[in-house]
């Protein structure tokens, strides 16, 4: 079997396990010697295994392959045997933020796996489940799972408006007496939601000024206006809110829809109670119903949908940030390795990615903690 190079030379261990059997027993069965530096079938000796598993964080598994000079499947073979699809919950002392969020398998087929992280309170992201779907009885059946010791220390759960998650999220709460936790509305996903139906009277409005407006007078009002629109207002250089106005001018209803929006994202980002946002928003809401701006009528209903979920954000200003961040080193895991079928071997490739780093490289995780200014090794760590 593979052991441990030698001064990067391939070693091997020949090994005979012992054979034993009971004359006494009714069958007589045999028995294999049992070892706890070997895995049964397996080509490897464990020490080996864990070599490659240090090999695999941030790489691929054709790359180990090659440096390694061992076959594709016997690479799949030690991830399988080293890392379980299984959280082991006697490793986690709390939970804390539990966020949940999706990630497409397969791009344009509505392939989708659930992907459940935990935020400590140490700040650290641990990777919880890959579920195959994002249906709320794959969830729900997931979150029973999880000990009664460890359902008192989940704070939030963090998402996005998809009702599996909140349901399944809101039913886990209730049934248990023991969870005192908060179900929130990412403020990202809000975000894109009332950004997004400004977006769309913006189109509106440019198709109409290019249609009205000569080539000339449009390019000067409407070209380039894009990022400048999407931008917060506070952003802006003196000159970049003199062509905004320039614009307004010939839109007034962008104007005031604009307004609209700048005002809601300052509520979001003032330090208002839950009961005093409550307030702001509502006050809102009666104003924008009160104008000839339409285009958030759609986003208003959604935000009485998913009233009281949105408004526990100010409670303690919990985000998904931590998700989209780890989503995004899900996308790059999934292109560094041309794609992942199967949701067991994403998690796995999470796994090591987070954990696996962590515990194969401690002293570059404590520099890495030490660069961004925290203390004791413990901290925000993507």
């Amino acid at each position: 079997m593979r052991h441990l190079p030698v001064l990067n030379m391939r070693t091997y261990i020949k090994f005979k396990p012992r054979r034993g059997q009971c004359r006494e027993c009714e069958y007589q069965p045999k028995t294999t010697q049992v070892v706890e530096w070997y895995t049964e079938r397996s080509p490897h000796t464990n020490a080996y295994d864990k070599w490659l598993m240090k090999q695999l964080v941030n790489t691929t598994v054709e790359d180990v392959r090659m440096r390694e000079a061992i076959g594709y499947d016997a690479v799949l073979g030690a991830l399988d045997r080293q890392i379980d699809v299984k959280i082991n919950w006697s490793e986690i002392d709390e939970l804390g933020t539990i966020g949940i969020d999706e990630i497409a398998m397969t791009k344009g087929r509505k392939n989708y796996a659930a992907v459940v992280t935990a935020r400590q309170k140490d700040g650290q992201t641990r990777v919880l489940a890959v579920l195959p779907d994002r249906k709320k009885r794959q969830l729900k059946a997931f979150l029973e799972q999880i000990p009664v010791v460890l359902r008192k220390t989940i704070d939030n759960f963090t998402t996005d408006m998809w009702e599996g998650y909140l349901q399944a999220a809101d039913d886990f709460i209730q049934e248990h007496d023991e969870v005192e936790a908060e179900i929130v509305v990412d403020r990202f996903h809000v975000a894109q939601n009332y950004r997004g139906a400004f977006d769309t009277l913006r189109k509106k409005e440019f198709k109409r000024l290019k249609l009205e407006l000569g080539k000339e007078s449009y390019d000067q009002a409407c070209k380039g206006m894009l990022w400048l629109l999407r931008k917060n207002h506070a952003a802006l250089k003196p000159d970049e809110q003199q062509r905004l106005r320039t614009l307004f001018k010939h839109s007034p209803l962008l104007h005031q829809a604009y307004t609209f929006r700048e005002e809601l994202t300052a509520i979001f980002n003032r330090p208002y109670t839950k009961a005093r946002a409550e307030q702001a928003i509502t006050a809102w809401c009666h104003k924008v119903k009160a104008s000839s701006v339409r285009c958030y009528d759609r986003f208003i209903k959604t935000l009485q949908r998913y009233w009281h979920y949105i408004l526990n954000y100010f409670n303690h200003r919990i985000s998904s940030g931590f998700v989209e961040g780890l989503n995004n080193k899900l996308k790059t895991i999934k292109r560094r390795c041309y794609g992942i079928i199967k949701v067991s071997t994403l998690f796995r490739r999470i796994w090591l990615d987070l954990q696996g780093r962590r515990q194969q490289y401690p002293e570059v995780e404590k520099w890495y903690n030490r660069e961004r200014g925290l203390k004791n090794g413990t901290g925000d760590v993507r």
